[in-house]
């Protein structure tokens, strides 16, 4: 095992501090940098992740948590993302349990503390990378590079990159993934602490493979802390020098002594780590069921593209993206799909210069990293690169296609890598340019400063979907999501006429914007505003052709049959709604439109039974309830809308709509009593229902109660003066005051 004194660590300008020291003021940088998001709303991907998935209630059986996706879709749907990361989701429930619903504060709270902890131990990670493994006396981890580690840790916890996994709260599965890869990796140095290099415990190595297991339930680029384990074994723990070894395998002389190797258990440890990588593998294979999520071209436009050679291009050019992000990482966005990175499409493209000027740099690492007769040197930067390189090989394309261009959040690990070759440079460059190290210190103490008030800056913008999907339209203008992104939070927030803008410019409405033509739910979603403005053909031509596109795409069908059904096209409106329900069994509000279809029809049977099923697949669907309590009423089925209006308050106890339908029926039946005591419950729910004030004024009326009738409708005229029918009733009910007056002597 490799015990040195790290020889540039004393020139880094930072205080030596003791361990726990070290630890509690790393974590308080990162809260530093982070606490603004704590009270963040749900944003983004949470609403799908968090907020509608049932897995997090506990209502739900704890079971589906190891059946179905991150995202609550069963792992056997051909729908479903296959992103398999049941703790993750396991630790959203228990949030919602201490919490009492989904209170999104307690959620952001532990996405702050768990990069605190990460980040302080990141320390120990990078202090047996930098400086060596050993342990003392009483078998705690030595620090041979204490103001490196301390530095790079620093430069981890405040890194403006991890705003993403911090402040967006599924961001969680990185942290989590995170914490165990670094689990994995010191228990795994826990296995050497025997005192000779040629034992090890196999127990530590079990507990490494166990915890490399919760890393991948967590998220799936946690197997890759295998990679590092074996790096660090060959290079650190058997101090294999791996240029010294391809010289004499290539070249034939001095033949290696494989026995010394062999000696060490170095092979039983790598056949246990990649059997048990290979048994995680497997299991995760087996657990996706239908095979490898379908992703489409606007996800990952690279993927697709025909000619090869711009297909690697492509991918390189990603790769300096990613690169420039951890080194200049200003320009941060939620989403970089369709239209954010246009594609290379040849030679002359200036930005393969990008790339060029990335493997220029890296073969510059790795020459110095193999090369290097400073041995210290070697150790670090060869680690520093497997740190860098091996937590974001799931994400490059290489192994399988990913739905992503760029995601700031893969880079959570790898940054690690990138921090500790940071420290290591500014530890080098003070070793070596001694009379600059004030200047050094200044650069590097600037540097944290700029990082934390990005950090602070971007966490706040990720506080609400407003100011995040605003932020992203200076970075990504090109971005068709970002645009829908940006019409979808103004429509939710009622300014349809700012949506609307939005809206056509990702979908490329006309031939003057830049878009992409064919994102339907944009299409969709503009299509919606048109209808609730009345502009219905412009509608329907938007809503036909997003069902052209994508002739899959329910919630498009089904909001076609409503604007044609508006338009009067009924017999294309049912075709549009049974088209909805062809590709979405379970759909009870297409159901309960396509009722609304046959009652206007007087079809009131089928309505009944298109109202019924929407009830049957959501029984809590009130309106379908409702509708068929009224429809029964006007129909003059008095006593099969009374069942009906029971069975539904039986559903639904505090539902003062059915409250109201149910006591108009119960009125007609003369059971006056039991209206009444529907009606004024359903007052009590709602106090300022002109409607119902009325209609109970009525049913006082019929049962003689002239004073109570007289009351509730004037309080329904004050509620609204110009309510149809009341005026007239309460001017009849005046006249009859009166007459009664008059005769009474």
């Amino acid at each position: 095992m490799a015990l040195s004194e790290v020889y540039w660590d004393h020139q880094i300008p930072l205080p030596k501090l003791a361990p726990l020291q070290a630890k509690v003021t790393v974590a308080l940088v990162a809260l530093l940098c982070f606490i603004s998001s704590y009270d963040g709303e749900f944003v983004f991907d949470d609403s799908e992740a968090i907020v509608n998935n049932k897995d997090l209630k506990p209502t739900t059986t704890l079971s589906n948590i190891w059946t179905n996706d991150f995202w609550g879709s069963n792992l056997s749907s051909n729908s479903s993302h296959k992103s398999y990361r049941p703790l993750t989701v396991l630790t959203f429930r228990l949030n919602y349990l201490l919490a009492g619903g989904l209170h999104p504060v307690g959620f952001h709270v532990l996405n702050i503390v768990l990069h605190a902890i990460i980040s302080a131990l990141m320390i120990d990670v990078f202090a047996v990378l930098i400086g060596g493994l050993a342990y003392d006396e009483k078998g705690w981890l030595m620090n041979y590079a204490p103001k490196t580690s301390l530095l790079a840790a620093f430069f981890f916890a405040a890194h403006p990159i991890h705003t993403e996994s911090v402040a967006g709260i599924v961001g969680r599965a990185d942290l989590l993934c995170a914490l165990f890869f670094q689990l994995s990796f010191l228990t795994y140095c826990k296995a050497f602490n025997k005192g000779r290099d040629d034992q090890f415990s196999l127990q530590w190595v079990v507990v490494s493979l166990l915890l490399c297991a919760a890393a991948m339930l967590c998220k799936e680029q946690g197997i890759t802390v295998l990679g590092v384990n074996a790096a660090f074994d060959v290079l650190l723990i058997c101090n294999v020098n791996v240029y010294e070894l391809s010289q004499r395998l290539l070249l034939r002389k001095n033949p290696l002594n494989v026995s010394d190797i062999l000696r060490t258990g170095l092979l039983t440890r790598l056949v246990l780590m990649g059997l048990g990588g290979l048994s995680m593998l497997y299991a995760r294979w087996r657990i996706m069921g239908t095979g490898p999520p379908a992703f489409t071209e606007v996800d990952n436009p690279a993927s697709f593209a025909e000619n090869v050679f711009l297909r690697i291009v492509n991918y390189n050019y990603y790769y300096s993206l990613n690169a420039w992000l951890l080194l200049c990482p200003w320009w941060l966005c939620f989403d970089w799909s369709m239209g954010c990175v246009p594609l290379i499409k040849g030679a002359t493209d200036w930005r393969i210069v990008w790339l060029l000027l990335l493997w220029c740099v890296l073969i510059g690492l790795i020459s110095q990293a193999l090369c290097s007769q400073d041995s210290q040197r070697r150790r670090t930067l060869t680690l520093g690169l497997v740190l860098l390189v091996v937590p974001f090989l799931p994400a490059c394309n290489i192994f399988f296609r990913v739905g992503f261009v760029v995601a700031e959040r893969v880079l959570y690990l790898s940054s690690a890598g990138y921090c500790l070759l940071l420290a290591y440079s500014v530890g080098h460059c003070c070793y070596r340019w001694t009379k600059y190290r004030r200047l050094l210190c200044v650069s590097v103490l600037l540097l944290l400063c700029v990082h934390v008030a990005r950090c602070a800056l971007r966490s706040y913008q990720w506080r609400s979907e407003q100011s995040l999907f605003t932020s992203a339209l200076s970075v990504c203008p090109l971005n068709a999501k970002v645009h829908y992104n940006v019409g979808k939070n103004l429509a939710d927030r009622g300014n349809a006429s700012a949506a609307i803008g939005y809206y056509r410019e990702a979908v490329r409405f006309s031939v003057t914007f830049r878009l992409h033509p064919t994102y339907v739910h944009a299409m969709n979603n503009l299509g919606n505003i048109l209808k609730e403005r009345n502009e219905l053909i412009e509608a329907e031509q938007l809503l036909s052709k997003a069902v052209s596109i994508q002739p899959d795409f329910a919630a498009a069908w089904m909001n076609l049959g409503i604007v044609q059904n508006s338009l009067q096209k009924f017999e294309e409106a049912e075709q549009s709604y049974w088209n909805a329900i062809r590709f979405r069994k379970k759909y009870p509000d297409c159901y309960y439109n396509l009722g609304r279809l046959y009652a206007d029809q007087n079809r009131h049977v089928d309505a009944l039974n298109a109202w019924r099923n929407a009830t049957v697949l959501k029984p809590d669907h009130s309106l379908a309830w409702n509708n068929m309590v009224i429809l029964l009423d006007n129909t003059g089925n008095l006593g099969q809308a009374e069942l009906i209006g029971r069975e539904a308050l039986r559903l639904l106890p505090n539902d003062h709509t059915v409250m109201f339908s149910l006591a108009n029926v119960l009125g007609k039946l003369q059971k006056y009593k039991e209206s009444e005591g529907f009606f004024l419950q359903a007052l009590r729910i709602n106090p300022n229902a002109a409607s119902c004030h009325g209609n109970l004024a009525v049913l006082y009326h019929r049962w003689g109660k002239l004073e109570l009738a007289k009351k509730h409708y004037e309080l329904s005229l004050k509620m609204d003066p110009v309510a149809p029918g009341t005026r007239d009733n309460y001017n009849m009910l005046q006249r009859k005051l009166d007459q009664l007056k008059h005769n009474t002597p």
